[in-house]
């Protein structure tokens, strides 16, 4: 398993969630685009059979999840589909992890959602438990926010992949993880029109606006409970959204990469669309990939 090797990666919950053929074609379009990651939400239940599919459909790119949560596979179970994947896909191959959110984990099982960082900790003593002496851990990162998970990702993962975050986030996120890698997603629109952009950028932030662990983090930023209320202040939209044209977005994901990010997951959406359609908007990507290489 390896972390990307560039500075700029493509976070699609389309390629998780979207037809196989689609989902396939969409990451070798990418692939050609010049980026170095791609990344899907782990989604719900057992992803490899999407990660395969991804793995095949490309030659060069990291494929990651971003994340897998460690509610849907054991560690064993997990280990068996890492050990399965095929060698030259294992390479390429960056496994994130996260404790996802409550609501979503207790859909099925109520009460199931307790004390998350001692849980991922016990996920990760597990997976490691599968390793043969001496062999060497896989690279893996973790959804992180907080303080406490930013220490854990340093101390026992390649380092962090958090989402829906600000430059001034993983500037403080830097500082907690030394050296370890650091890859954060920025969400983006090709839209210049302020109302226009803000209005498309509502409709994918509206179901992130009631989960705690986002909740926390922006108020650790700064922001405030006005900020969080009615679908968000303009404030908020801006700082978690980057608008614009090509090389204004561009501009607005690098500042990740100048606060102290090694890789930025580029999450693009397409303004037509809402968090729950999955879009994978390729025509925007090839207008951003000719930013992305000036």
């Amino acid at each position: 398993m390896s972390l990307p090797a560039g500075p700029w990666g493509a976070w699609a919950t389309g390629l998780r969630l979207r037809p196989s053929g689609e989902a396939r074609d969409a990451v070798a379009a990418l692939e050609e685009m010049g980026v170095s990651a791609v990344w899907m939400t782990g989604g719900t239940g057992d992803p490899f059979d999407r990660i395969t599919a991804l793995l095949d459909a490309t030659s060069t790119v990291t494929v990651a999840t971003g994340i897998l949560s460690i509610w849907e596979m054991t560690p064993a179970q997990l280990a068996a589909r890492l050990a399965g994947l095929p060698a030259e896909g294992r390479a390429r191959f960056l496994l994130g992890l996260g404790v996802s959110h409550q609501q979503l984990v207790e859909r099925r099982t109520a009460g199931r959602y307790d004390k998350p960082l001692t849980r991922m900790r016990e996920f990760l003593d597990g997976l490691d438990r599968t390793q043969a002496p001496g062999a060497r851990r896989p690279e893996r990162v973790l959804a992180a926010l907080g303080p406490q998970m930013l220490d854990l990702a340093a101390e026992r993962a390649a380092g962090a992949h958090p989402y829906l975050t600000t430059p001034a986030h993983t500037r403080t996120a830097r500082g907690r993880l030394g050296d370890a890698f650091l890859a954060p997603t920025q969400m983006a629109l090709l839209l210049s029109d302020p109302d226009r952009a803000r209005q498309a950028a509502r409709r994918y932030l509206a179901p992130y606006l009631s989960q705690p662990n986002y909740r926390n983090s922006w108020l650790r930023e700064g922001f405030t409970a006005g900020d969080l209320a009615d679908g968000g202040s303009d404030r908020l939209v801006d700082a978690l959204v980057a608008w614009g044209d090509p090389a204004q977005v561009v501009r607005r994901a690098g500042a990740h990469l100048d606060a102290g990010a090694d890789h930025v997951c580029i999450q693009l959406l397409d303004p037509a669309g809402s968090w729950s359609d999955h879009a994978i908007p390729l025509d925007a990507w090839r207008e951003l990939a000719g930013a992305l290489t000036t």
